[in-house]
């Protein structure tokens, strides 16, 4: 079986990642013109990585998609990658493309001098551990009363 293809996303991808960002929460609802405006964000934005994955046995539309950042810690002597959403469309799961943004995201990292790659999962834990990834901390969140709206001081 062929590779998936893995590339940076554009902003003509809008109209595939949208559905897979609106499915990928189950605590949040995702709104289409939030979401338009952090892709445009996202986008132009040195530390953070957006890429999409392609089915290797399909075309060249977004199947799955990846949202990293990097940014800097004490406790590493410098950057850490953070991998924010992972995202592969059920109907495409199994077929390497999860696999591959990872591996995608570890180069991107491992180029911009990170000392790890971290991130949260609920679901996908044994897929992670199949990666590589160990176990190291519990995830903790507060949500708070803006709900993701700017608010002047």
């Amino acid at each position: 079986m062929p590779s998936p293809t893995v590339r940076p996303a554009r902003a003509a991808d809008a109209d595939a990642l949208w559905p897979l960002a609106r499915d990928f929460t189950t605590s949040f609802r995702p709104r289409r013109d939030a979401f338009d405006r952090t892709l445009a964000a996202l986008l132009a934005r040195d530390d953070t990585l957006l890429a999409v994955a392609t089915d290797p046995a399909g075309d060249d539309v977004p199947r799955g998609y990846l949202l990293a950042s990097t940014h800097l810690t004490f406790l590493a002597n410098g950057p850490v990658c953070w991998v924010e959403e992972v995202m592969v469309a059920p109907a495409h799961r199994g077929r390497g493309l999860g696999a591959a943004l990872m591996a995608h995201a570890e180069r991107w990292a491992t180029v911009r001098g990170a000392a790890y790659v971290s991130l949260a999962s609920r679901r996908a834990g044994g897929f992670y551990e199949t990666l590589g990834y160990d176990a190291s901390a519990t995830f903790y969140r507060r949500t708070l009363p803006s709900g993701g709206r700017t608010v002047a001081p």
